[in-house]
């Protein structure tokens, strides 16, 4: 099989021991993007967020792994650990009525006309609701970022800096405006 990994935020610029066969590229599936999950280090971090989301063409990278259960194992172990659950795979012929994850029938279309056989991304939700006690916004996510500080507040600048450029979101937008 020959597997993508889609990728929009760290996962790009810091693969860690990720077994890829080659670079990130531009041209993956359009998901729509935002910096709503906090993540145990406090930073702000980009998950598919179907509510509050810019639709984003994110990229993508070729596994070195040639089984589907390989490679979702493989980022599953970079993403934490998390659980399995929190990894979303398709195959090009999926049928997206059996599969656990919406979008799944967008990426499985992407796949078949990129010429991919699957394709695994990092399937975690915004929590920020949870961790605030509020609904994401913009202004709420910004007066967040604004009350950290020493190492949470280096970690969760650097995560929104160093995301790739074609994440263009509002809550980014906001922050390159606030030079904070």
């Amino acid at each position: 099989m020959k597997i993508a990994i889609l990728g929009w935020g760290s996962l790009v610029w810091d693969p860690r021991a990720l077994p890829l066969a080659g670079p990130w590229l531009q041209g993956g599936p359009y998901l729509p993007i935002e910096f709503t999950r906090i993540s145990t280090d406090g930073r702000l971090t980009l998950v598919i967020d179907y509510i509050n989301g810019a639709g984003i063409t994110v990229r993508f990278a070729t596994s070195a792994r040639r089984e589907l259960d390989d490679a979702v194992e493989d980022l599953r172990q970079r993403e934490g650990p998390t659980r399995r659950e929190n990894i979303g795979s398709v195959t090009a012929q999926s049928d997206p009525t059996t599969v656990a994850h919406d979008r799944a029938g967008q990426i499985a279309a992407w796949c078949r006309a990129a010429g991919f056989d699957a394709a695994v991304w990092t399937a975690l939700g915004s929590n920020f609701r949870e961790k605030r006690g509020t609904p994401f916004t913009v202004g709420a996510a910004m007066k967040y970022l604004a009350q950290l500080g020493g190492e949470q507040r280096r970690l969760a600048f650097e995560y929104v800096n160093r995301a790739p450029a074609e994440v263009d979101t509002p809550l980014r937008r906001a922050f390159a405006a606030a030079r904070l």
